[in-house]
């Protein structure tokens, strides 16, 4: 994580101290880099200089406006999976004939929201989906452009909860399936059929994967081609992993040039879809330690951070390397702690019999590689309020989602009707 480095015995953010920003907001925050973000953009891009190639954003990794808008600007599109998704993006800038809606279970609203938008495509995931779509699209007197998402029951080798494209998952038509469905696509007077799609997962670190799921789709393309149905892209999805602890994904430019060789010669519009790969490394969860105490044998650090904030740990058992921002005096062998929030779960950890500096209260931690699924998957669980995200350029940083105040989130529900909360129930009987 260049971007994130020590100087002068305290960790920055670019040229920004990262205990300048705690003073400023609060602590837990999330903290972004420009410059990462844009360097993992302009990287991406330029492995597929030459090519007829989309890039198209995922905003399930990170959804923030100001993130959004950075890539928008380097000319990114949009890959979003609700409406909502959907509305951030053409918020941001995406221009909507550069973003696709994926997604295994879109309603007929959102169907509706793709369409008025005039968007690049759907990727469709179903026969149910296929049909639903035409019916709306018809009724509003237009032809949906679609790209069948294919499932061709490869194994990504990934963590089970991310991976995609395996029979037994619940995503896309089963590629035996898929030519039956591409025939009734063309069919359909409110359907035009684009193209072919495939997403396998996430957090790949091996291209062989990606290999055989692009050979079978490749190969559904050419003989669907000859049989006279008129393709013209191919959306190959995203999925490259990033390094939280001892990783080697691949490079960028060797997964590009698979690609080249694979669809040279096919004359198709291809369209990619990172997200991890993008945000994962250019995000910090920063953390104050409240109180260290000791239970037997075991240390732990209990810091202002939870589960809600950063829910990676508990759901899969994630590991995220955790760093002081106060630079360490000695290279002294560190102490274990398991680091946990104060939730009421004992799964709220973020790390077990990890060495560290010895920390005190006070102190405060940075949870890395935190770009990705970490704000986007908070929640108020606890009644505990949503941590602000900044992000920094060079020697600036601004707040660019504020801390969620009390009022907001308390105000969020309603009594029923026959509820007071100035009357106390009759039947409990007086104090």
């Amino acid at each position: 994580m260049s971007h994130f480095d020590y100087r002068d015995g305290q960790l920055h953010a670019e040229q920004v101290p990262l205990a300048e920003i705690a003073e400023a907001v609060g602590t837990p925050f999330f903290c972004y880099s420009s410059g990462a973000l844009e360097a993992g953009y302009r990287r991406f891009a330029e492995s597929f200089a030459g090519l007829d190639a989309t890039i198209c954003y995922a905003l399930k990794a990170n959804a923030n406006l100001a993130l959004v808008n950075t890539f928008a600007r380097l000319g990114a599109g949009a890959d979003v999976v609700s409406e909502g998704e959907l509305r951030r993006a053409l918020q941001a800038g995406v221009p909507a004939d550069r973003i696709v809606f994926a997604g295994v279970g879109k309603s007929a609203a959102e169907m509706t929201a793709g369409l008025e938008a005039g968007i690049l495509q759907f990727n469709v995931e179903s026969l149910p989906e296929l049909e639903l779509l035409n019916q709306v699209a018809v009724a509003r007197g237009q032809r949906a452009p679609v790209s069948l998402r294919v499932n061709p029951d490869v194994d990504a080798r990934t963590h089970e909860k991310i991976s995609t494209g395996k029979a037994d998952n619940k995503f896309g038509i089963d590629i035996d399936q898929a030519p039956e469905a591409a025939r009734l696509a063309a069919e359909l007077p409110g359907i035009r059929l684009v193209g072919l799609a495939v997403h396998i997962g996430s957090q790949l670190t091996d291209i062989a994967p990606y290999r055989g799921a692009f050979e079978r789709l490749i190969a559904l393309y050419k003989e669907l081609r000859a049989a006279g149905l008129r393709l013209e892209r191919l959306d190959l999805g995203g999925g490259l992993g990033i390094v939280y602890r001892d990783e080697a994904p691949p490079p960028v430019e060797a997964y590009a040039q698979m690609v080249r060789e694979l669809t040279g010669g096919l004359a198709a519009r291809l369209i990619f879809e990172p997200g991890r790969l993008l945000v994962g490394n250019a995000g910090l969860l920063v953390t104050r330690v409240l109180y260290v105490k000791g239970s037997g044998a075991r240390s732990f650090a209990v810091v202002d951070a939870a589960m809600n904030d950063l829910i990676r740990p508990t759901l899969y058992d994630a590991w995220h390397e955790i760093k002081p921002v106060k630079a360490p005096e000695s290279r002294a062998d560190g102490l274990l702690y398991d680091i946990v929030g104060p939730i009421c779960e004992t799964s709220d950890t973020f790390a077990k019999q990890r060495s560290l500096p010895e920390v005190e209260s006070g102190d405060l931690l940075a949870i890395c590689s935190t770009g990705a699924y970490g704000a986007v998957m908070s929640s108020s669980y606890n009644m505990r309020l949503l941590a602000p995200e900044v992000l920094v350029r060079g020697a600036d940083h601004a707040l660019v989602r504020p801390r969620q105040d009390y009022d907001s989130l308390l105000g969020q529900d309603r009594l029923a009707p026959w509820l007071d909360l100035g009357v106390r129930d009759a039947s409990r009987g007086a104090a």
